[in-house]
């Protein structure tokens, strides 16, 4: 199982387990983390599911990809390490990531 510790915008954390393979959204969905919403239900086409990327794991993720890039740009994800949650698939080398949620979705 794979980790993870979601943050809160009023700095409460909550950590959480899934199963390699799994996308932080859906790992977010399935322990209903407040703050993620999933819309789409992780298709890349909604930006509902935006985090910030706790600095010392922003280097061990891939880029984003240019879809989750431009959703970014149109969700006005203003944050430099915003990323897409559904485009964040977890895995061994991920085992412990932070990421720090928006106070707002929308």
């Amino acid at each position: 199982m794979i980790t993870i510790t979601f943050i809160d915008h009023l700095q409460q954390a909550t950590t959480v387990q899934a199963a390699p393979g799994t996308s932080l959204m859906q790992a977010a969905v399935d322990n209903s983390i407040a703050g993620i919403v999933g819309e789409c239900g992780g298709f890349c086409s909604c930006a509902t599911c935006v985090c910030h990327v706790d600095p010392s794991w922003v280097g061990k993720l891939p880029a984003p990809e240019a879809m989750e890039s431009a959703m970014l740009e149109s969700a006005a994800a203003d944050h430099p390490a915003s990323r897409l949650c559904c485009q964040i698939a977890l895995n061994a080398d991920l085992d412990g990531l932070t990421v720090h949620l928006p106070e707002s979705q929308f």
